[in-house]
Parts: structure tokens; sequence; C-alpha cells
């Protein structure tokens, strides 16, 4: 049992300088990626039914891992495993992603960038449950980032079916608490964690697509097609690894910050591709959010660092 017997000082030095170079960068992905995906999603739609777009795309991706990993010697998760990543992926991928995509039919980009930036408020509130409430600079960051949203919101219109608004929150529960649930269960290893929550995940997606009676076009559009292409590799593949390695890595308040940022992201993706203007709101709202996710980044390099002074060892005098 030598690995059970590694002290913290030992586990605090190896991790340090790993973590100190992929999780700016795994956050760097999420934020942008998944800022993207909200145009992606809504380019993607023009051609393909809402839960059968999300299967597929979670489908495609986990079996093109899957391949990989398997051909790399990668193990197969256990039974464990497999129920828990098929919990984990439902939540987030069925009901998060899924009901996304289907709000993003009725429902105006304003309402949707503010039921994604409660992703963290409900975060918090699931983690306190086990006893993690965030700190109070953690809080302070949580509650700027949520009014940055709302400001930059003012001028969007803020205006959508009632169900469609509805889904959002239902997309942003479950997503926050299946990422809190899945950081206390034993899940796959690295990037078979992805695999496996994708592939559980699209089987769910594709249930609820094809028993809804949805259908494939027999005649896609091309601009539909490759935006379904690019949700595939960026959105799903890189951007949903990246974002599972930080959930593992970083505190809550941190992990789900990118609800704060994708909005923003979102606006000026929109403003470049689709020749969006920006008002003065949009501009105020994206400064008071980057404010926001500023505190609790601090905050969150504050807490690694008190944790790593207290498991080094003491100098010797």
């Amino acid at each position: 049992m030598t690995d059970s017997a590694t002290s913290p000082a030992t586990h605090s030095a190896t991790d340090a300088p790993h973590e100190t170079f992929w999780l700016p960068l795994c956050l760097l992905a999420v934020y942008v990626i998944w800022g993207s995906t909200y145009l992606g999603i809504r380019i993607a739609l023009e051609s393909y039914p809402p839960f059968l777009l999300a299967g597929f795309r979670f489908a495609c991706a986990g079996l093109l891992l899957l391949g990989v990993l398997r051909v790399r010697g990668a193990a197969m998760p256990t039974a464990r495993q497999w129920r828990n990543a098929a919990i984990t992926g439902i939540l987030l991928l069925g009901f998060g992603n899924g009901l996304v995509c289907y709000a993003e039919q009725s429902v105006s980009s304003g309402i949707s960038a503010v039921a994604v930036a409660s992703v963290p408020l409900f975060a918090a509130l699931f983690t306190g449950f086990y006893g993690e409430w965030p700190s109070r600079r953690e809080a302070w960051g949580l509650l700027i980032g949520f009014v940055g949203v709302v400001v930059l919101n003012f001028g969007s219109g803020l205006t959508g079916s009632h169900v469609g608004a509805a889904a959002l929150l239902v997309a942003a529960a479950a997503w926050a608490f299946g990422s809190m649930w899945s950081r206390r269960q034993e899940m796959p290893a690295g990037p078979m964690n992805t695999a496996a929550q994708m592939l559980c995940g699209s089987a769910a997606l594709l249930a609820v697509g094809f028993l809804a009676g949805e259908r494939l076009p027999a005649h896609p559009g091309m601009r539909a097609t490759l935006a379904a292409v690019y949700l595939v590799i960026f959105g799903s593949l890189i951007a949903f690894s990246a974002y599972l390695y930080v959930l593992k890595h970083a505190r809550p308040a941190l992990a789900t910050s990118y609800g704060y940022v994708n909005p923003p992201v979102a606006v000026l993706f929109g403003v470049m591709i689709l020749g969006e203007r920006i008002g003065t709101s949009d501009l105020v709202g994206m400064a008071i959010i980057l404010l926001g996710v500023a505190i609790i980044t601090l905050s969150a390099r504050r807490g690694r660092a008190g944790r790593g002074a207290q498991a080094m060892p003491a100098r010797r005098q």
C-alpha cells in the first residue's frame, strides 16, 4: 500500500507544477470554446432537431475517444464507475446540454445567458449541502458575476417561451448538481471519464429524441453540418475534457465560473461572425463579469497557496 502512504506534502509538490500549467489552459478552453458553442448550436439547429443533435454529437465524440483510449491500452471502467459515469452523463449532457439545445429553439440569447450564469449559484448551493460553502470572497465574486450577466442582457430583449426558460433553469440545476455530485464519486480515470459520460449521456439523448418523434434530415445544410462537426470536436472532445479536469483540480466556484464568462464570449462571437452590435450595457456587463471572475480566481489561488503552505514541511532553523 505504498501509494496510500504517500504524504500530503509529496502529493502537493507533485501536483502543483502540473496544475499551474494545465489548470489555466483548461479554464481558457472552457471559457472560449463553450462560449462559442451557443452560436454553433444555433446554426446546427437550422437542420438538425435538438435532442438528436446533442445525442449524435456526444455519441460520435465518445466513440472516437473510447477507440483511441482502447488502442492505447486504457482499461475499461469498472461496473461502479460505469454507473457513476451514467448518472453524471445523464445529468450533465442529457439534462444539461439537451435542454439547452431544446430551449434555443424558442428562447432569446439573453435568457440563455442568464440561465447559464445561474450554474455557479446552483453549484454553491449544492456544495453547501456537503458542508463546502464558498468563502466570503468567492461569494462576492459569484454575486458580482451574476449582476454583470444581468447588465449584459438589459438590451437583449429577455423574451421567450416560458417552457424554454424553465428548460434552461432545469438544465443549469442538473449540470451543477451532476458536477458537484461526481466530485465525491469513484469515476473512471482520466480521459476515460470523458468517454464514459459522453456515451451514457448520448444514449439518453438519442432515446429521448427518437421517442419524441425527431428524425434526422435527409438533406442537411452544409453550414449546419459544419457547426455540428465543430460541436463534436471542440465543444465535446476538447472543452468537455478540459471542464472535467478543472472540476477535479479546482474549487467549485472557479470550476463553474465559465457560466459567467461564456455569455460575453458568445456576444463577441456574434459580433465577429454574425455582425451583431454591442451596446453600452454589453460593455459594462462584460467588465463587471470579468471583475467577478477575477475575484473568484484570486480567491482560489489564495486557497491553493494556503493548502500548499500547510503541506510544506517545516524548514530547519
